[in-house]
């Protein structure tokens, strides 16, 4: 059993890897039939010599996310500008593999208002939610971190967006606000 658990989580992380993509020669890479030398510290080399490039350096950040979607700490976001309900908004990203963004520290939320006002927007959803007088994530993270700026009263306004420039409110549900979807790369 913890074979096929170890091969399970294995194969997850490796299809979680991003292709290596090779780019293509141009023409400046390609050789030229004139040959010129310059003068070197030992001799002469023709300007059109192959030459063995230099390994690149490793990079410091690895990006797993899917195109379209900006990485910030473990999970990928992404802006939809779309305007749903609540319940409409937690259906796509569902459909995108995710949920509704929660926020989990100042910096993230830092993040999620600046991906937001870069989209040209001032409001999104969240996906906190009043359920029987206790605030929730959608994506089961505990709702340790809070931010409010206002508060309305939760048996009419149960759900939570964003304001790109100060904390987050909750209004209806039903209200149609464009959104943010957060995914975990690593999760399969």
């Amino acid at each position: 059993m913890k074979t096929v658990l170890v091969l399970s989580i294995l194969l997850c992380a490796a299809f979680a890897a991003p292709a290596e993509e090779k780019a293509p020669e141009t023409e400046d890479k390609m050789m030229k039939d004139e040959e010129v030398l310059e003068p070197k510290d030992s001799g002469s080399v023709p300007r059109n010599a192959r030459v063995l490039e230099e390994a690149a350096p490793p990079q410091s950040r690895f990006n797993f996310c899917p195109v379209g979607w900006f990485s910030h700490g473990s999970r990928c976001f992404q802006f939809i500008n779309t305007a749903m309900s609540w319940y409409n908004a937690e259906e796509h990203c569902n459909g995108l593999g995710g949920n509704l963004a929660s926020v989990t520290n100042p910096r993230e939320y830092s993040f999620l208002q600046q991906i937001t006002q870069t989209a040209g927007q001032s409001t999104a959803w969240l996906g906190g939610f009043n359920l029987q007088g206790r605030w929730m994530w959608i994506d089961r993270e505990g709702f340790y971190y809070t931010n409010w700026q206002s508060q309305s009263t939760v048996s009419t306004s149960p759900c939570i967006y964003l304001s790109s420039t100060t904390g987050w409110r909750n209004t209806q549900c039903t209200s149609s606000l464009r959104f943010i979807c957060a995914i975990n790369p690593f999760s399969c």
